[in-house]
């Protein structure tokens, strides 16, 4: 690490490039931190996102209809909405309704954190693509093994979380795999309600060292490295689950 943060300074001080996040620690610790919050937001919201896409899926086939109509306008109205928007929605239009909790310090705070409402809006939003996705999956499985499962036993949530949705997920992969990368870009939206995240922090170094250049072409490469790892883990995942007969051409 010595030596990189030496050729960051000499790069620096022969060339004017000035990658202040290799050699200066300061800087380095926010640029890490930004890092990890963008990681963090990514894999807590595809995870909450995962969960809410197989619920709702499941849901949409529930024989009450008031379930099915919730189910549907939750999805139009996530999917209808900027992202953005919903953000700064629940930021400023729900948070302030909600009751303050009082800090050890005894100061008053709000009882959701700006990164708690980050998570919440970007899963709600990347979880609605997901309750189409996961429907199209299910709809390419054939009536025929639902009622196979039936006949064998299993109740309706049976034979959806034991037959239908491992044999969806295999079908809806790919679609699946595209709307994940958009919840991983989409994080860099969490700096409108200062939440801490990689382009908030960029934001902070290039203010404080007047590096705008770097830090936007470092942002850029950065973001492309965590979307192809996302990518290269998603391709693994779907040839791992790979089973004759499933694929992107659903049910042969």
């Amino acid at each position: 690490m010595d030596l990189l943060a030496e050729w960051a300074r000499s790069l620096y001080e022969t060339t004017g490039i000035n990658l202040s996040y290799i050699y200066d620690p300061w800087d380095r610790a926010r640029f890490l931190s930004g890092l990890w919050m963008t990681i963090y937001l990514s894999v807590v919201g595809v995870i909450f996102s995962l969960i809410i896409g197989a619920v709702g899926a499941w849901a949409q086939s529930s024989p009450l209809a008031p379930v099915r109509w919730l189910v549907n306008a939750f999805v139009t109205f996530f999917r209808n909405t900027p992202p953005l928007v919903q953000i700064l929605f629940f930021y400023f239009g729900l948070s302030p309704l909600l009751p303050r909790v009082e800090d050890p310090d005894g100061m008053m705070q709000p009882l959701l954190s700006s990164v708690q409402w980050a998570i919440i809006a970007l899963s709600l939003f990347a979880g609605a693509f997901n309750i189409e996705i996961f429907r199209s999956g299910i709809e390419a499985v054939p009536n025929s093994t639902k009622e196979a499962g039936e006949a064998l036993g299993y109740t309706r949530l049976g034979v959806y979380r034991h037959i239908v949705l491992p044999l969806a997920l295999r079908v809806c992969l790919p679609a699946l795999n595209n709307n994940l990368v958009n919840l991983l870009k989409v994080t860099s939206l969490a700096y409108a309600i200062a939440v801490p995240e990689l382009l908030y922090v960029c934001k902070q170094i290039w203010t404080d060292r007047q590096n705008v250049p770097e830090m936007m072409i470092t942002l850029l490469v950065v973001y492309v490295l965590l979307v192809g790892v996302l990518v290269w883990g998603m391709h693994r995942w779907e040839r791992a689950l790979a089973i004759p007969g499933y694929g992107q051409g659903g049910v042969r």
